[in-house]
């Protein structure tokens, strides 16, 4: 039912705002306010999305709730996409929207009316430290990562017949992982 409010309020809002609007000052400059708005929208939008998306990944590597920044970047999308519809209401809510502290009571007003059933991060197996030669910073275990030695093979030396070289046959079965 509000969607539906929303359709047909929005709207209406925007052509009473636009006919009042493009009286008081006219058509050209009506026009070239939301064309201003709209550029201005997109340059801020597009730089405060680059810094959501850092914000976003920070959270991901330090294991930290990304709940927040993501409902940030959502909120700087939506934004984009009200500053990219022309009208003077919808500029509105979008300039209103790429303000962190504007974006920072919505989230709170998300956060007290959503209730979350469960909440997973990472894996659950615990991290243990070793020390020793392969793990000479402390660092912990994982299960996935396979520790290994390497050395590097001085090349062949050049043969007399480069043509017959250039077309060695495989020594081995393949392995799935090359093609031969």
């Amino acid at each position: 039912m509000w969607l539906l409010l929303a359709f047909i309020a929005i709207p209406m809002i925007e052509i009473a705002l636009f006919i009042s609007v493009g009286g008081a000052i006219g058509l050209w400059p009506t026009l070239a306010i939301v064309l201003l708005t709209a550029i201005l929208g997109t340059h801020l939008v597009r730089s405060q999305g680059l810094a959501a998306i850092v914000n976003v990944q920070q959270s991901f590597n330090e294991l930290n709730d990304p709940t927040e920044p993501l409902a940030h970047g959502a909120m700087i999308l939506i934004a984009g996409v009200l500053l990219l519809t022309p009208g003077f209401f919808t500029d509105a809510v979008g300039f209103a929207l790429l303000t962190p502290a504007f974006r920072k009571i919505m989230f709170e007003f998300a956060r007290k009316r959503v209730r979350v059933q469960s909440f997973t991060m990472g894996s659950t197996h615990s991290a243990s430290f070793h020390s020793g030669p392969a793990n000479q910073g402390h660092r912990p275990a994982r299960s996935d990562v396979i520790d290994g030695e390497f050395s590097e093979v001085d090349p062949a030396p050049e043969s007399p017949h480069p043509q017959v070289d250039s077309v060695k046959k495989p020594t081995h079965k393949p392995s799935g992982w090359t093609k031969h």
